[in-house]
Order: C-alpha cells, then structure tokens, then sequence
C-alpha cells in the first residue's frame, strides 16, 4: 500500500532467523542447551568463553528484551532448536520498563508461559533468578531492587512447587545495597568476566544434573 509504515519486527523474530536455519537438527545424545534472555544473556558469549566451550549450548538473549517478546519468539528460537533443556533468564527489563509498565504478575505470567510450552513439547526447564540491581542507569527514576527480590520470590516459589530446578545467581552476586557487587559488574547491572565466572559453574552444576536426571528416567524406560 502507498505511504503505508514496514511491520516492526517488535519480538526480533528476525535476529536468529538465519541461525536457527542453519542449525542441524540434534543427534538423539545431544544434549542441546537454548539460553533464552536478555543482554545479560546475549553478552555472556563475548564476556566469558562459556559457550565456545560448550558447543551443544545455544546462545538466544537478546539486548533490552522483556518477557513479552521473549515469549512471542519461543518457539523459533527455543522449540523448533529442538534442545533437550532451556534455561530461562529474564524479567529485568520488565522492571525497568523497555516495553511499557508491568507488575510483577504479568512478568511471571510470560515467564510461566514459557516454561508450559516448554514441556508441552518435552524440553526441560532451568529457571533462573533475575540478578540484583539498585540501579537502572537507562531509567534512574526505577527504584528496582525491591521488586527484584519479589520476582525472585515468586519464580523460586513455582519452581519449587512444580519441581523445575532454580538456579540462584541472586544470592552469590548481592551486595549490602541489594546491587550488583561492583566485582563484578562496570555499570550495576551487566556481568563482567568476572560476574560471568560466577554464574558459569551455578548453571553448568544444573545443567548436568538435569541431563543426568533425564539419562536415568530414559534407562528405566528402556
């Protein structure tokens, strides 16, 4: 139509769409792992050789990204990768308000989603917390820390209740401010490397205990 305004692409459906084309479909012994999240997510691939050294672990964070977005692009980035885990990082830009105002409800909503369809379609789930920030250098006015501690609560309260392992960054990264240590971050929210080597070890220990857990209900079907 003449004068008409091109379709954003508001998910970023479009980011990984060449990637994910080229991924092979997994072996039946791979252990595929799909990183959904946000920048904090995106930048652990150049902050720390985590994933370079894990080739079956799959980056999809993407920069600024809320929970709504994440959720409209699952299923390219996530189901259709066909990973046996994916391990869910977000809910701090929601907070911080890129895509609008949301409560604490409508955040775990998307993230609770998520997770559904996941296991609709036999994908494991690591949850993970939301890491501490006071700060919000993109929005100084959000006073953040305390709803942080809130999402927390809530996503460790599901994961325990529905038996989905919880990986608690939150607490090894805290300082006495509920910030993100200065050790380990530049600008109060990202990781640095060394942030990056604190998280690394806590997701890898979920990581295999879920493979291992998967290994031993597929023996006892076997």
């Amino acid at each position: 139509m003449k004068g008409s305004i091109p379709m954003q692409d508001w998910p970023y459906l479009l980011k990984y769409q060449e990637e994910n084309a080229t991924l092979p479909i997994p072996k039946p012994d791979e252990n595929r792992v799909v990183f959904l999240g946000d920048s904090i997510t995106e930048f652990w691939s150049n902050k720390h050789s985590f994933f370079s050294e894990n080739k079956t672990y799959i980056n999809r964070g993407i920069s600024g990204q809320t929970t709504p977005q994440m959720l409209l692009r699952f299923r390219a980035d996530v189901i259709e990768l066909k990973p046996k885990i994916v391990v869910i990082l977000a809910g701090g830009n929601d907070i911080a308000g890129n895509t609008g105002v949301s409560d604490t409800k409508m955040i775990t909503n998307n993230i609770f989603s998520m997770i559904e369809l996941a296991q609709v379609h036999h994908i494991k789930v690591i949850l993970c917390s939301v890491l501490p920030a006071n700060f919000f250098y993109w929005n100084p006015k959000e006073k953040p820390a305390d709803r942080i501690i809130e999402l927390n609560a809530m996503l460790k309260k599901y994961a325990i209740l529905n038996k989905i392992p919880f990986v608690d960054y939150y607490s090894k990264m805290v300082d006495e401010q509920k910030g993100l240590r200065t050790a380990f971050s530049e600008d109060r929210v990202h990781p640095n490397t060394a942030g990056y080597q604190v998280m690394s070890p806590l997701i890898e220990e979920a990581i295999q205990l879920t493979i291992n857990n998967y290994k031993n209900i597929q023996d006892e079907l076997s």
